[in-house]
This record gives C-alpha cells, structure tokens and sequence, in this order.
C-alpha cells in the first residue's frame, strides 16, 4: 500500500497543483468583478456558465485522452502514447474551429435564455463575446494536458498553469480596474493568459514527438477513432452541464442577489471539486497504465486507495469549509443579502464534501479504465433523478438554500449511488483488460 500512496502522492500532488490554477481563474474573475455590485456578478454568472458549459462538455478531449495514452506506456510503446496525445490535440482544433462558427452567431440567443435584465444581458454579452475567441486556446490546453498525465508527467502542467495563474490575475486586474473595462477586461485578460499557456503546450508536444520519433502531423484516422470513443464522454459531460444550467436558470428567476450567490457558491464549489479532481487524474494515469500492463491486482488495489483517500480528503475540505462559512462570503462580495445567502450556502457545501471526494475519484477510476458509456448512463440517471427532486424542492422549499442542497446533496449523492455500483465487483476490470490498446 505504501508503494501505491507514494504513487498516488507523485501524479496527484503537482496534479492538484495546477489544478487550484484552475479555479483561481475562475474565482479571481469572481472576486474582482464581485466588487463591481452584484449586477455584474450576475452577468459573469450567466456567461460564465455558458463558456464553463462548452468547456466541461469539451474536457473530454483530456480525459478521453489521457487513459488512451497511458495505456500504451504501460504497454511499452511510447510513440505510440504520443501519437494518441495529438490525435487528441488535432481534435480540439478541428472542434474549436466547429465552436466558433456556430457559436458566435448564437451568443445573445444564449444569454436570452436565462431571462436576465438588459444590464445583465449587456454584461454577460461583453464577456462572452470576447472569451469565445479563446476556445481554440482552451481546447488545445485541455487534449495536451491530458497527454502529458498519460505519459505521468504531471508536474509540467503544474509549472504551465501556475504561471497561467499569475499572469491572468495581473492581466485582469489591468484591464478591469486599470482600463476600467469592467467584465470585459475580465475575459480579455484570461484570453491572452490561455494564449500563452497554449504555446507552451504547443512547444513542448512537438519536442516530445521528435525527441521519441513520433509524429505530430494528423492522422485524421486516429482524429476519427479519437472523436468516436470521447462520444459517450461527451453525453456524460453534457449531462453534468445540463444540471448545472438548471441550478443557474432556476436560482435566475428568484432574484439578483440569489443569482449571485449561487455563482459564488458554485464557483467554490468546482474550485474544490477540481482540487479534489487531482486525485481522479491520478486515477486516470495510474488505472490506465496497470491496465496497459494486464495487471489486475494493482488495479483492485489503486482503486481501493484512491476511494480511501477521497473521502477523507473530502472531510478535511468540509470542516475547512464550515471553519470559514462567516468569512468566506465577505472576500467575493460586499452586497450584504449576497453575503447573508453565502452563509447559509457554505454549510450545505461543506456536508456535501466526504461524497463528492468519493465521486470524484471514481469519475477518474472509470475513465482510466475507458469505462466512458457506463459513466455516461450513470450521468443521466443522475441528473434525472435531480430534476425529479427539485419539483418538490420548488414548491416546497423556494429559495437559495433548498435549491443548492438539492445540487450538493442530492445531485451528487445519486452520482455517488451510480457510480459505486459499477465498482461493487471486479468485472468492470475485467472487461477493461479484455478490451486492451485499441
């Protein structure tokens, strides 16, 4: 078991790392306009649940990748692995250029959709309106991180994303508060951050191709397979996004100051839960190269582990978050009924924290094993059973409070029911192993 934590600690550790980057884009996006009054809160909640929409839908282009790649490490063929990683590459180009030609001409229909008021709307138009320029950036940042987790190298997109971080917050607090761009400054800055990260990225996959006499050209055969087997881990994404949309749709037409703090409270939310994702991207490299090697009891036992871990991880996350709860809000806004919503949310979020490490990890377990059409099945059963749930909770249980606990508690706890079923016995590796490289 020890060789196995110190396993885990090495992928997980830098993995968490660049994963708290992540958030911190996002969160310093909410803190900064936060203080600009909750209206223009409420227009980042509503464009950035669109492009967090498009972008979870489109993480698949890592975690598609990165068991296709450590399965052929653990088989020994490293150009190999290296020629999956740019299949996945190739395909977020060819999917980024698909996403700005429908998308651009569709973002007001969008916004639209929520209902919001014209300030709110203007705002939410400004900000999407640039950061859809972005996506190419974004996407190829996404498929070359996942190659470099399957060749288990994941102190690389720690050291990207880490300076990604700090570059995105100077660049955004220049444009909001230096420019006085307001929410547009917000999506420019973050632009020109993904910018560079990408040509990092760029650089070091090209280095790596030649370096192992790989080639980095497209092999539209190996683009196709790629696009074909990330399909049921789009319907998976799709499924999480839809329950996320609806939590900002219904949490809309109760208010201003309910909108804004679900955004925050969401934001928190995906901030902890990409922290607690580390341990799933360990999942995904460490499952997906014992696979590639044929070694079921390593399997068993990594799986076993990495459950361990999750939940406890979850619980040390939870009492911080109830430790905080009468702190936290005042750092993301200074609207008194924002702050006194937050409150009350932080609590619920904290409850929530032991299952959703569970979750996690056994999102990252399955998706190492390319298990993606059951994750997919078990997606839907679960935004289904949530949107059954929220029909007594609306008429019941209006307001803030009874909405997010429906999402944290159950929401992820029918995630937790599904999931865990697959993983009650051994036949889920097997039928990974029998289905080896291909």
């Amino acid at each position: 078991m020890a060789a196995i934590d110190k396993d885990i600690l090495r992928l997980a550790l830098p993995a968490l790392g660049a994963l708290i980057a992540e958030p911190i884009f996002l969160l310093s996006d909410t803190a900064m306009v936060g203080h600009l009054g909750a209206g223009a809160l409420g227009s980042l909640a509503i464009a950035s649940t669109i492009l967090q929409t498009v972008l979870g839908l489109m993480i698949f282009l890592a975690y598609a990748t990165t068991p296709r790649v450590a399965r052929r490490m653990g088989a020994g063929d490293r150009p190999g692995a290296i020629n999956a990683g740019f299949d996945g590459i190739w395909l977020a180009l060819c999917t980024s250029v698909v996403l700005l030609a429908i998308g651009l001409p569709l973002l007001k229909q969008l916004i639209a959709a929520f209902g919001p008021g014209a300030d709110i709307a203007a705002g939410a138009h400004s900000y999407l309106a640039i950061s859809w320029w972005g996506l190419p950036f974004m996407l190829v940042v996404i498929a070359a991180t996942g190659l470099l987790r399957g060749l288990q190298d994941t102190r690389t997109p720690l050291l990207v994303a880490a300076i990604g971080c700090i570059a995105n917050i100077g660049l955004n607090a220049f444009f909001i508060y230096g420019l006085d761009m307001g929410v547009a400054g917000s999506a420019l800055g973050t632009v020109i951050a993904q910018a560079g990260m990408c040509s990092v990225y760029v650089a070091i996959s090209i280095r790596a191709a030649r370096r192992f006499h790989a080639t980095f050209r497209p092999d539209w055969a190996g683009v196709l397979s790629s696009a074909k087997t990330s399909g049921w881990l789009l319907v998976r994404n799709a499924s999480l996004r839809a329950a996320l949309i609806i939590l900002v749709f219904l949490a809309t037409a109760m208010g201003t100051a309910e909108l804004a703090a679900i955004q925050v409270a969401q934001s928190i939310f995906f901030s902890l839960a990409l922290a607690l994702d580390s341990l799933a991207i360990a999942g995904q490299a460490l499952i997906g190269l014992q696979l590639g090697a044929r070694k079921v009891e390593a399997v068993a036992a990594i799986n076993r582990r990495l459950c361990l871990w999750g939940i406890v991880f979850g619980i040390v996350v939870g009492l911080i978050l109830l430790a905080g709860a009468g702190i936290i809000p005042r750092g993301f806004s200074s609207d008194p009924e924002v702050v006194a919503l937050m409150t009350s949310l932080l609590p619920v979020l904290a409850l929530s924290m032991p299952i959703a490490g569970y979750v996690f990890v056994l999102d990252g377990v399955l998706m190492g094993a390319e298990d993606a059409r059951y994750l997919a099945l078990a997606q839907l059963a679960a935004v289904s059973g949530y949107a059954i749930l929220l029909i007594p909770v609306v008429l019941y249980w209006p307001g803030a409070l009874g909405l997010w606990a429906a999402f944290c508690i159950g929401f992820v706890g029918l995630r937790a029911l599904t999931l865990g079923w697959r993983v009650r016995n051994r036949r889920w590796i097997a039928r990974a192993v029998e289905k080896g490289t291909s």
